[in-house]
């Protein structure tokens, strides 16, 4: 039961279902059918449920007591298009997610189900919505080679994910990589020029920088971001901004960095003043360090080539 209930608690006995209390403590997986085509091989492309528990599921969906993203992928899995209208007549949102961010669309369009993914697009499925990993439904439809979901998806606005830098394996996944959900920008406030934004991570205020889709179609900013990655991880000193992490597979692309709530020199002396000559001189030599760090950097030295206040 594990597999199927890891998100539920169950608070009676297991049978019959008909009699089962089940609290949602926190979003489920769907683990039917084929999984994301953007996910480490671990999760794909093959089925992760075993023929007994694809059966309690069944029976689990039938009776109505499994949380209602599960439900409806799972009828999405099936192509019961009464069942998925009767849970939308009923106010089910088309776009529910579960714990890694799949819809019933993103299903649909695995298994090639063309009548499901008309019903779903026909009652406002967002058509380009994004899984943990940066997988569409179109995405889903081309690794699968389900041309009809292809053109139909396309037809209502469909564009491929770009997601340069995903790797195959689990193992692959970079050490420094940062999952999207771990980031809240329910409070985020700009804090420079350019794609620069404050957020929180697991509880601490951090500086974040996007990068956006449209970037990624110039292979030679793809290798620029994947280098900026490599040389930000052996970077270590008191005198320059900590990196913490970056978010690699799936989009958008995101350098975490540490946050220094003062803001920027320019910004600093615009509010402060002049500064006092002591003052002036512990700046200076803090940034000198930091840059003489970076020069002296083993085996390869660093150039800083935008040296400025701002």
């Amino acid at each position: 039961m594990d597999s199927i209930y890891s998100s539920f608690l169950l608070t009676e006995a297991p049978s019959p279902l008909s009699n089962m209390t089940i609290m949602p403590k926190s979003p489920a997986r769907f683990k039917l059918g084929r999984q994301s085509s953007l996910a480490p091989d671990s999760r794909t492309p093959t089925e992760t449920v075993t023929e007994d528990e694809d059966e309690e599921l069944a029976a689990a969906a039938a009776a109505g007591i499994v949380d209602p993203t599960i439900r409806l992928m799972y009828l999405a899995n099936e192509g019961d298009i009464d069942g998925i209208n009767k849970m939308l007549d009923s106010g089910t949102n088309v776009d529910y997610r579960d714990i890694d961010g799949r819809t019933a669309l993103h299903v649909a369009a695995c298994q090639g189900r063309t009548d499901v993914v008309q019903l779903l697009l026909s009652r406002g499925a967002t058509v380009n919505s994004m899984d943990r990993w940066g997988s569409t439904p179109l995405a889903d439809a081309e690794y699968y080679k389900n041309q009809d979901v292809i053109e139909l998806l396309e037809k209502h606005g469909a564009k491929p994910p770009i997601a340069p830098m995903h790797v195959l394996t689990d193992r692959e996944v970079p050490e420094y990589e940062i999952h999207p959900t771990e980031l809240d920008f329910s409070n985020s406030v700009k804090i420079s020029k350019g794609t620069f934004h404050k957020a929180s991570w697991r509880g601490i205020d951090v500086a974040v920088k996007t990068f956006g889709e449209e970037m990624f179609a110039d292979e030679d900013k793809v290798n620029a971001f994947r280098d900026e990655l490599q040389l930000l991880q052996k970077i270590r000193h008191p005198n320059v901004v900590q990196f913490l992490g970056a978010v690699t597979q799936s989009s958008p692309m995101i350098i975490v960095t540490e946050y220094l709530p003062k803001g920027d020199l320019r910004e600093y002396l615009d509010r402060k003043g002049p500064l006092m000559p002591a003052q002036a001189v512990k700046f200076a030599l803090e940034i000198a360090r930091g840059m003489n760090y970076l020069h002296e950097h083993k085996p390869e030295a660093i150039i800083h080539c935008d040296l400025e206040p701002p």
